[in-house]
């Protein structure tokens, strides 16, 4: 098998499931796919990002994250990532037009819908995937969904997924990445912030298809 074949995905999310907005809960939840069609090229985006971590004087175990990283380093994390050649698939969730008791109650209903909604929209851009999601949380639950993605997404004549595994964010710059982006677009819908439109702006060209939960 080509290198070029070896398609990787890599997903996170940005906001939280809960549905109390006037407690803190956040009024919109993100699911971010960072689709790679070439392994190499995700190989040398991992390089630039820790090259990019190394020249703002970061320690080589610093964790990118959007909600706890300032304006310029979000600027400048995602002008290097922009020089490469990946795509963006996203799912925007408003909570306030979720009607279901079940995804406003279960958490893990929740995630699992969400994330095998936007893989589904995204059907003929994956093929045989190797999909990579962020470990950290509860992992029977994500375990559990790597076996519910499989019997929703893949099928007879088509298979979406090859594998999912579960990494670690903190050793891992591609799924920061994933976690940077999802940031970006949530950022983009919340009205209340400064500047919550440029970050979304740099990697415009990036994004394939955001899909707005109707």
């Amino acid at each position: 098998m080509s290198t070029k074949t070896k398609q990787l995905v890599f997903i996170d999310d940005s906001g939280d499931p809960g549905f109390k907005v006037d407690k803190g809960a956040t009024s919109h939840f993100v699911i971010a796919c960072i689709i790679f069609d070439d392994s190499l090229v995700a190989e040398e985006t991992a390089v630039a990002i820790k090259k990019y971590r190394r020249s703002i004087g970061f320690p080589d175990n610093m964790e990118f994250k959007f909600t706890k990283s300032k304006n310029e380093i979000k600027k400048g994390f995602l002008k290097t990532i922009s020089k490469f050649d990946f795509r963006v698939r996203a799912i925007v969730v408003d909570k306030s037009i979720v009607r279901s008791q079940e995804l406003k109650f279960f958490k893990d209903s929740f995630y699992n819908f969400f994330i095998k909604e936007v893989l589904s929209k995204s059907k003929d851009s994956l093929h045989n995937s190797r999909i990579r999601l962020d470990g950290h949380g509860n992992r029977l639950f994500k375990r559990n969904l790597s076996t519910y993605l499989r019997r929703e997404l893949n099928s007879n004549d088509k298979k979406i997924m090859k594998n999912m595994r579960l990494v670690d964010s903190k050793k891992d710059v591609l799924i920061q990445m994933a976690d940077m982006i999802a940031g970006a677009i949530r950022r983009s819908y919340d009205n209340r912030k400064k500047e919550n439109k440029i970050y979304r702006k740099i990697i415009s060209k990036k994004i394939e298809n955001c899909w707005e939960f109707k």
